[in-house]
């Protein structure tokens, strides 16, 4: 096993027992249809972290304090199924410990995994999906497991809420929930759209966060980046709120694509995770407020564990 850090945090604060927080890798891209590179998105992001003060000024907190696991990566390949299956596992396993369970990708498909173990363990779970393409395809290329498919699972079997879709097919729209879906053309001249975004939310939010949401200027470094996305500071006061009126119980980014001539969306990446972090932790400054939120969440544990015994 490594004995790799997070951002090179001590190994005091690093380690599996005493992490509130872990975080797993998946350098993954095997389904992705225009540039390649997701496979390479982890490493990027945890070198970037490694140069990334971590103090946050914001909150005034250094959240790597309640504990940062790092898990080995996920390194499964051998077919979008056996892929989804492997981060499906291994994320239910680290919430079955409580602790709040967080995945940086890798492309989106890995996202259908994520989902699925959150969504057995937590109940009347939200998706909130940020990103800048709708992903609803039942199959594309032959697959259920397909990028272009990350959350359709989610939007059957959770409340699926998508936020800054600007590119999608049309045969999307039969999937679609238009109550559900913020486009960002319509985001740009609503004041009101975070507001209206989190009355939509329920009570337990996992954030599946698509870097291509952002806007090219400030995030070029994606698979497929679009015109006319998020910016930074937008972004960061939507999810600060998100984070304060409701009880997420973990989230994942993906399709960090890096380029070796620009680490500044290497960066971003890695400043977006410890802050999304840091409002999380902000808020519940106590263990015991913490852990009751989290816990009063979730399902019977002796019921999740007679689940997993199943796979």
């Amino acid at each position: 096993m490594s004995t790799k850090t997070y951002a090179g945090i001590p190994q005091k604060n690093a380690a599996l027992e005493t992490s509130k927080i872990v975080l797993i890798p998946v350098p993954y891209d095997g389904t992705s249809t225009f540039q390649k590179g997701a496979d390479k998105g982890p490493d990027a992001f945890l070198h970037a972290s490694e140069n990334m003060e971590l103090y946050d000024i914001e909150t005034e907190s250094e959240v790597y304090l309640q504990g940062i696991y790092l898990a080995d990566p996920v390194t499964e390949k051998s077919s979008p199924e056996a892929v989804v299956e492997a981060v499906h596992n291994v994320t239910k396993e680290h919430i079955i410990k409580n602790k709040f369970v967080t995945v940086f990708g890798g492309e989106h498909s890995i996202s259908i995994g994520t989902i699925r173990a959150f969504n057995e363990c937590f109940d009347d779970l939200t998706v909130l999906h940020i990103d800048a393409h709708a992903d609803l395809r039942k199959e594309y290329q032959g697959t259920s497991c397909n990028h272009a498919c990350a959350v359709y699972e989610a939007s059957q079997n959770t409340n699926l809420i998508q936020v800054g879709i600007r590119s999608m097919d049309v045969a999307e729209k039969r999937v679609m929930d238009p109550e559900k879906t913020w486009f960002a053309h319509d985001m740009a001249t609503d004041e009101y759209w975070m507001d209206n975004v989190i009355e939509a939310l329920g009570d337990n939010v996992f954030i599946t966060f698509d870097l291509d949401a952002l806007d090219p200027s400030i995030m070029p470094s994606t698979g497929t980046p679009e015109p006319g996305g998020l910016f930074w500071y937008e972004t960061l006061a939507f999810l600060k709120q998100v984070f304060k009126e409701r009880n997420v119980v973990g989230f994942d980014i993906v399709e960090l694509c890096p380029n070796e001539a620009d680490k500044s969306s290497d960066f971003l990446a890695a400043k977006l995770y410890y802050k999304m972090l840091s409002y999380k932790f902000s808020e519940t400054e106590e263990d015991q407020e913490y852990d009751s939120n989290f816990n009063d969440a979730k399902k019977g544990v002796s019921k999740l564990n007679d689940e997993e015994d199943e796979y």
